[in-house]
């Protein structure tokens, strides 16, 4: 499974500089690391933990919707 992943720059003044939010439309989803490869891993970690935890209970798990490149 491949969810989309849109970043943005966080330009609050309580972020060191550098930060950038990672949303997961598809799953609700949203996190923050240092710079787009530190969002995308804190995602990419947050996907997993939610689909596991999502499992673990019963309940279903969102398939990705389609994406346009």
């Amino acid at each position: 499974m491949y969810y989309g992943i849109l970043f943005e720059k966080i330009e609050e003044t309580d972020f060191p500089a550098g930060y950038y939010y990672a949303h997961v439309p598809a799953l609700g989803l949203t996190t923050h690391g240092l710079g787009i490869e530190g969002a995308r891993d804190a995602a990419v970690d947050l996907i997993k933990l939610w689909i596991a935890e999502k499992k673990a209970n019963g309940e279903p798990v969102n398939m990705p919707s389609a994406s346009l490149y």
